[in-house]
């Protein structure tokens, strides 16, 4: 889905243009390292291509030389709004550890390490162009619920690339003893489990609205706004039922622009 039709889109609009500059760069390097990790080529080859990512993020730090154009265009923002290298590589874990060997059926605490690398570390880095570095409890439990979100969107497409992300807890729960990603999906039980994970996605997004509320809005929209539209995506999967996980429910771009003036409206 391109950076212009999706929530994130609509989402930096609500961003002064220097910070959505930044915005928009950081996405392009979380779209390089996915597209790397999602590609047909072979592990190995994206294995190295990961590898050369990290040693030129280590060059750019060190140097300040940059010679990798996504990461170039991410280089000045990394300057200016302090962004944390830890956080960078934290995403390229991430990515590896889809490559090296997709999960499948994780525990719950490998569910949370893998989200707090994919999603946490996307939000700690947000937070700080955002101009709200104090706000790492929030982004880290928003990014939980985000991702938790994309994963009960995803389970068929993720199956197609041999990954379960669904936890062994909610599988075992629900009945199901096989935890090969093709036999999950057809399962009678899997909407059983989906509503496990959905209850952790809603306890996640309370959490992070209970932090909002503790921290304030100021600065937040672009986030609230992501928080309020992946709540809504929820609401439609629950709605659902995953009863059909081969075609998911998604909002449509005039739903997510109703949400996006809805929460400018409030932040006003």
């Amino acid at each position: 889905m391109s950076g212009r039709s999706s929530s994130f889109y609509w989402a930096m609009r609500l961003l002064p243009p220097a910070r959505r500059k930044a915005m928009f760069a950081l996405y392009g390097y979380c779209r390089m390292l996915d597209d790397v990790a999602d590609s047909n080529e072979p592990i190995d080859t994206r294995r190295a291509r990961l590898a050369v990512v990290r040693g030129t993020l280590a060059a750019l730090h060190e140097t300040g030389v940059c010679l990798d154009p996504t990461l170039a265009a991410l280089s000045p923002a990394i300057r200016q709004y302090d962004l944390p290298r830890a956080e960078l590589e934290a995403l390229i874990d991430g990515m590896e550890s889809d490559v090296n060997g997709p999960l499948t059926a994780p525990t719950w605490e490998q569910l949370q390490l893998y989200c707090r690398r994919v999603a946490g570390s996307v939000g700690m880095l947000a937070i700080r162009i955002f101009g709200r570095p104090d706000a790492g409890t929030f982004a880290v439990t928003l990014g939980e619920a985000l991702q938790l979100t994309n994963i009960l969107r995803d389970v068929a497409e993720d199956a197609r690339l041999g990954r379960l992300y669904l936890p062994v807890q909610a599988l075992d729960a629900a009945g199901i003893l096989v935890h090969s990603p093709r036999a999950v999906l057809t399962h009678p039980a899997l909407p059983a489990a989906c509503s496990i994970v959905a209850q952790r996605a809603k306890t996640a997004f309370e959490e992070a609205n209970a932090e909002l509320t503790r921290i304030g809005r100021k600065r937040l929209l672009p986030a609230i706004m992501m928080m309020a539209t992946y709540r809504r995506q929820l609401a439609r999967l629950e709605e659902r039922g995953w009863r059909d996980p081969e075609r998911p429910p998604r909002l449509s771009r005039l739903s997510r622009l109703w949400i996006a003036l809805r929460v400018a409206a409030a932040g006003s």
